[in-house]
């Protein structure tokens, strides 16, 4: 994943896509921060949750964009997404999440909300990066009440 990172950095600035460039060293930046504070390298799937957390950020800075009507940062933060999309696991469809979910509640067979912990953490290699967290975590709790 790295050196498919780094490799289309070179593209970009090839290319003179300037758009694609900014994002990937923004990522490159987010990267190697994590990296400091870990005292170590990062493997592929830290780097999956680094991105995933990327695009947690710009979309809720689109929401604060559209609340100040600036168009511009909105389009601007939207593209950024879509780069930073294209590094991201296929996504889940909700019916394969709810299945997932359904087999996770079946082997751990939880009676309480004090489960939601162990689903979850049952849960969590199985969807990494692929599916939304809030999402998971909205329906698991539904099913647990």
């Amino acid at each position: 994943m790295r050196e498919r990172i780094l490799k289309d950095i070179i593209e970009a600035m090839k290319s003179k896509d300037k758009e694609r460039l900014s994002t990937l060293r923004m990522l490159k930046g987010a990267m190697q921060l994590e990296e400091i504070n870990k005292k170590g390298e990062l493997d592929d799937t830290e780097i999956i949750n680094l991105i995933s957390k990327q695009i947690k950020t710009r979309r809720e800075s689109i929401v604060e964009f559209e609340k100040a009507n600036r168009k511009d940062l909105v389009e601007k933060t939207e593209k950024e997404i879509e780069v930073l999309s294209t590094y991201m696991p296929e996504q889940l469809s909700e019916e394969e999440v709810i299945k997932l979910i359904d087999e996770a509640f079946t082997e751990i067979k939880p009676t309480s909300m004090k489960d939601m912990k162990n689903i979850m953490a049952y849960l969590n290699p199985k969807i990494c990066g692929r599916a939304d967290k809030s999402f998971v975590s909205k329906t698991i709790k539904e099913k647990l009440s």
